[in-house]
This record gives structure tokens, C-alpha cells and sequence, in this order.
């Protein structure tokens, strides 16, 4: 029986741990063969083993999303590696957190740059392999739907402009065969499960205000909902956010 992603290529960005890696995983489990993009080449290539150990294809690709000449090669390399992008996942990004007179610009900057501004380069770059039969799926979050955003202001506004950019993109390319949603992902990502363990009590609040009561799970929760969203199966899903929390942010 074939795959869902069956001769597919996918590029999934910040994919050597959480979210990105769960991605990465569920992506090649229904029959992608993933580029895997990040900053760490041990923690890409380990991604890559466990793909490879449950019969999938992948190769590691070491790349800064600051530099513009390093995106450029890495989706060279995908190309060069698989003949061509189906699938453009925009994971990482260096998220500014604190409150308004805290966060200073330089952090401020660098979440717009490896934010927004990435995001836009990695579909620009990806764009002609995507034509005619393309998915791009970029991150959110919640944190703009907050009932109480203190300390969330400068994260939500890049994570809001990506959801901007996505819209415009979804519009524009639709008619050249591009899909471009979003999602909005909770998930047990190194850095949340740390937190967690270090604020236990914290944490329980917290997991009170998501109807579900847990928070997902990289792969099963976000990676398959992903596969899921790229395939043929949701091919009329088009500029639209997802939020995958459990049922917790109310969009509107």
C-alpha cells in the first residue's frame, strides 16, 4: 500500500530535536525523503539515523537560517541530494521572550530575522521546486491569543508576521500549485519538557487550561497532523492557521 508522501521531498527546518525532528519523523514515516536542516550536525545526524533505522531516507544538512548564502545551499543541497521540494516545513526560529521594556533590540531583531524574515527567504529559495505540486507549512503560536500576553509581546509579533507572510504566500502561489498554511503547535520540545520538570507545580496549572489536560506529543500530536496537512488528503486546506494545543488558545 503506498504512503501518503510517497515520492516526496521534504525540507523541515530546526529538525535535530522537538518539534522539527517530530516533523522530520512523521514526515518520512509516510514515505518522504527529508532534508534535515539546523545549526548542529550531530543532533541533524541522529535525526537522521533513527529515520533511516525505520527504513526512511534523509541527509543532514548544517545551516545557519540567519545567513541568507546558507539557505541558499542548504535548499541546493536538498535538490542536488533528492532531485527536487515538495515540502518546505519553517521550524526554527529564535523566539524573543520577556516583558516590553526588557527585551532588548538586538533580541528583538534576531527573532525578526530568524522569524519572519527567514521564513520568507527559505519559501522564496524553495519556491521553484514547489510550483505545480507544492506544501509549506511555517510555525505560529498561541502567544498572540493570549488572555493575558505579558512577557509575550515581542514572540507573538514575529510569530504573528509569519502568519501574515503565510497568508500572502497561500494567496499569490495558490494559483502556481503552492499550498502555505500554519501551525500552532504545543508540544514536549527539550526546552518545554525542562521547564517542566523544574516547575512542577507551575506546569500543572498550566496544563489545566488546555482541554485535553496534556500537552502533545512532537511526533504523534504535531508530525502526524503535518503529514497529514501536506498530503493529498487535505489538498483544499489553503492559508489557514491550525492550532495543535489541545483545544487551549481560543483563535476567534
Amino acid at each position: 500500500m503506498m504512503k501518503m508522501l510517497e515520492n516526496k521531498v521534504a525540507l523541515v527546518t530546526g529538525a535535530g530535536q522537538g518539534v522539527g525532528q517530530g516533523i522530520a519523523f512523521a514526515l518520512a514515516a509516510e514515505g518522504a525523503k527529508v532534508a534535515v536542516a539546523g545549526r548542529t550536525l550531530r543532533k541533524l545526524e541522529e535525526t537522521c539515523e533513527q529515520i533511516r533505522r525505520n527504513g526512511g531516507t534523509a541527509v543532514a544538512i548544517q545551516c545557519d537560517i540567519l545567513r541568507q548564502e546558507e539557505i541558499d545551499a542548504c535548499v541546493a543541497r536538498a535538490v542536488d541530494e533528492f532531485g527536487g521540494i515538495q515540502i518546505l516545513v519553517n521550524n526554527a526560529q529564535i523566539v524573543p521572550t520577556g516583558r516590553i521594556l526588557d527585551v532588548s533590540d538586538d533580541d528583538f531583531l534576531i527573532g525578526i530575522n530568524s522569524g519572519p524574515l527567514a521564513t520568507v527567504r527559505l519559501m522564496r529559495a524553495c519556491y521553484p521546486y514547489l510550483k505545480g505540486d507544492g506544501n509549506i507549512v511555517n510555525l505560529a503560536s498561541s502567544a498572540a491569543a493570549r488572555w493575558d500576553a505579558s512577557g509575550y509581546g515581542h514572540y507573538a509579533a514575529t510569530k504573528e508576521a509569519i502568519r501574515a507572510l503565510s497568508r500572502g504566500a497561500a494567496c499569490e502561489w495558490a494559483e502556481h500549485g503552492i499550498r502555505v498554511n500554519v501551525i500552532a503547535p504545543h508540544a514536549l520540545s527539550p526546552s518545554l519538557e525542562g521547564w517542566v520538570n523544574a516547575n512542577p507545580q507551575e506546569a500543572q496549572a498550566f496544563f489545566n487550561t488546555i482541554p485535553m489536560r496534556r500537552v502533545g506529543e512532537c511526533e504523534a500530536d504535531i508530525g502526524r497532523a503535518v503529514a497529514m496537512m501536506v498530503s493529498d488528503n487535505m489538498r483544499y486546506l489553503n492559508g489557514a492557521t491550525v492550532p495543535l494545543d489541545g483545544g487551549q488558545a481560543y483563535w476567534g
